[in-house]
């Protein structure tokens, strides 16, 4: 059976999820529900898209200017599994995969971590661990986490000097139906956008 991932949303060609030009995959559901959340729509548990591994790695191996992946959420450690399926093929066709999550590095290496999260940290090239925790938050053009608590690991040294997006840069992308995807973190921005 093709394993199949609910995901929140997709973006290609994003610069401000990780190094280069990337596509983005927000897992959906997550646990935590750590207050200021970027993502509170990918809190629930329920479906919202059902994609199969393999069309997900279609869509971004289809898209010429995306050097890799990063997967956020939501928890994407709570589809470790399906996760590690697609970084598997990602990076067969030569493209990095990197990905944030709520839980520690430590606790992802424990007997207590979800399932298939070994499979998919032995995938990653970049990983971003910890909970955004609004009062340690980092307001900081070279900072590539969100609060002081998380931590930076280069799995992959090849990435040692491409440490190039910093966590107060955001992208507004506008779709051809008009809707828009906003992503980044907002940090200190005083916007208020609409959808028109």
């Amino acid at each position: 059976m093709t394993p199949q991932l609910n995901i929140m949303g997709y973006l290609n060609r994003s610069e401000v999820n990780g190094p280069g030009c990337r596509a983005v995959v927000w897992v959906q559901g997550c646990w935590r529900e750590c207050p200021d959340c970027f993502n509170p729509a990918s809190w629930s548990l329920a479906v919202n898209q059902l994609v199969s591994v393999e069309e997900l790695a279609e869509r971004i191996l289809s898209e010429p200017a995306n050097q890799g992946v990063t997967f956020s959420g939501g928890e994407p450690f709570l589809q470790a599994t399906a996760l590690a399926a697609l970084a598997k093929q990602i990076k067969t066709a030569g493209l990095n995969v990197m990905s944030f999550t709520g839980y520690t590095l430590s606790e992802l290496r424990s007997p207590k971590a979800p399932e298939g999260a070994v499979d998919l940290l032995n995938q990653l090239d970049i990983l971003i661990d910890g909970p955004y925790v609004s009062a340690l938050a980092i307001h900081k053009p070279d900072s590539p986490v969100s609060s002081r608590n998380q931590r930076l690991h280069i799995f992959n040294p090849a990435f040692a000097d491409k440490i190039d997006w910093a966590s107060d840069q955001t992208e507004i992308h506008i779709l051809k139906d008009g809707t828009y995807v906003f992503t980044g973190f907002r940090g200190q921005m005083d916007v208020d956008i609409h959808n028109t």
